[in-house]
């Protein structure tokens, strides 16, 4: 229970009942990020199937997967957990752990795909800038270390604000479906 003080004194929250009530921090509550703290959409094993999110996503419609573009063997699909709007994953359509294990027809259109979702993200989004990269295994920074994918993330001058750093949050101020389907139909006339 909050104890009552006068204006410039600093409120205490002591329970649950406090949660979300106004304070001198003013903190940005976000429960909806423990889905991604808790594991939510991490496979529990490394093995393929309807366990991986990158394995079962092709399997459903686009739309529901927030893919944006299928190629011959890997896709292009939005990041449910994005570090901007826009932030999108390049995958294999086949489970596979490490980019030395990719063939090279995989790897050939992972580049290919990045060089085009660099193109279409461009021709949307005006990024004045991108980061590309894998993270491999767990210790890497992989959030599912046993699928490859590479990151596409639009970036913009000043786009880092305090929100990460003391909030531990990051603004996305763009609905994934929306940013989907802008990026959808952008495709065919940008990549």
């Amino acid at each position: 229970m909050a104890a009552d003080h006068d204006a410039d004194q600093v409120r205490i929250e002591f329970d649950d009942d406090e949660v979300g009530v106004p304070d001198p921090f003013r903190r940005l509550w976000t429960p909806h990020r423990m889905a991604y703290i808790g594991g939510q959409d991490k496979p529990a094993s490394a093995r393929a199937g309807q366990d991986c999110p990158f394995c079962r996503a092709p399997s459903h419609r686009d739309e529901e997967s927030l893919i944006v573009h299928r190629g011959e063997f890997c896709y292009v699909v939005m990041n449910l957990y994005p570090y901007s709007p826009g932030h999108l994953l390049v995958c294999p359509y086949r489970h596979v752990a490490g980019y030395v294990d990719a063939t090279a027809e995989e790897t050939r259109e992972m580049a290919e795909l990045s060089q085009s979702a660099i193109r279409v993200l461009t021709a949307t989004s005006h990024p004045q800038g991108f980061n590309l990269g894998m993270n491999q295994g767990a210790p890497g920074g992989a959030g599912v270390a046993a699928h490859l994918h590479q990151h596409v993330v639009p970036r913009w001058i000043g786009d880092t604000n305090f929100l990460p750093i003391i909030g531990g949050t990051r603004a996305v101020p763009q609905l994934l479906g929306d940013g989907r389907t802008l990026l959808a139909e952008a495709w065919e006339t940008h990549a």
